[in-house]
């Protein structure tokens, strides 16, 4: 039962420390895709 504990506390580290990476990604990928977005408008003007 304490091996069992110890593998879910270590599986939930893992998918904490995932969704942080992620989260990131998707925040620089949002940015470069709003500064794309901003330099095609403002290159039509």
């Amino acid at each position: 039962m304490q091996t069992l504990s110890s593998g879910y506390k270590s599986l939930s580290l893992l998918v904490n420390l995932n969704w942080d990476r992620l989260f990131s990604m998707a925040t620089i990928v949002l940015g470069l895709l709003a500064g794309a977005f901003l330099g095609s408008v403002i290159s039509q003007l």
